[in-house]
């Protein structure tokens, strides 16, 4: 079993691209019978974590995060063309708030701890559940323009990935999973990761984990979950 360790953002248009990425690889991997068995363990990363709870309007986040809004458009361009090249739908004009992710990194663990019906199977991650959920959460945010970062949007992404939305309610209402997203943050300074998407392959062997950092083309994961050097020529 191969453990893959995924940092990334919700909120980070190269994560969305990034996991395309991935996922093609693997596919292509497992349709010549070359893809280890892995063990897919969602990181979480913050870019934006000073971000009130509530997020804040989009507009003005993108003008100050880009230094005005022309740029910000002319950079959701370049977004927009990798993501039609990955088979990606990122629509921008939808988008109303610039979010806090806190609560759906949490929901992205939570979701790990689940099995299809939304029962507690302890803490090993079912990366199957996790990974839908992740993957709903980056289409909800870039294609759809939901607020990802509102406990009832939350629950209803939960629900369309065959989870309990009651139980996805009652767990965002707590503090669960609340130190597991710090904790993250802090392994990831450990590690040096500064941005994300990074992957970490056998990050559990130290003499010979391999890293991919970036959204990557397919090639450079194929190159990792074949256990070589990802960065190599």
């Amino acid at each position: 079993m191969t453990p893959v360790d995924v940092f990334a953002d919700i909120a980070c248009p190269f994560c969305y691209i990034g996991e395309r990425h991935f996922e093609q690889a693997l596919a292509g991997a497992r349709a010549e019978e070359e893809a280890p068995e892995i063990a897919w363990r969602w990181r979480p990363f913050q870019l934006q974590p000073e971000l009130p709870a509530e997020g804040t309007d989009w507009r003005p986040f993108a003008e100050k995060k880009f230094g005005s809004w022309k740029r910000a458009q002319a950079t959701f361009r370049r977004v927009e063309e990798m993501g039609e090249a990955a088979g990606l739908a990122f629509r921008f004009d939808r988008m109303e708030k610039a979010v806090n992710t806190t609560d759906a990194h949490r929901l992205v663990l939570w979701a790990g701890a689940q099995d299809a019906d939304g029962r507690k199977t302890g803490a090993q991650q079912h990366d199957g559940a996790s990974r839908s959920v992740a993957g709903a959460l980056f289409a909800a945010y870039f294609t759809e323009g939901r607020d990802v970062g509102d406990a009832a949007t939350l629950a209803q992404v939960a629900a369309e990935s065959g989870l309990s939305a009651d139980a996805a309610r009652e767990m965002l209402a707590s503090e669960r999973f609340v130190e597991a997203v710090e904790e993250s943050q802090r392994e990831a300074r450990r590690l040096g990761v500064t941005g994300v998407p990074f992957y970490l392959f056998d990050g559990d062997d130290e003499d010979e984990p391999r890293a991919v950092s970036g959204a990557q083309p397919a090639a450079v994961f194929r190159r990792a979950l074949a256990g070589h050097d990802a960065q190599a020529a």
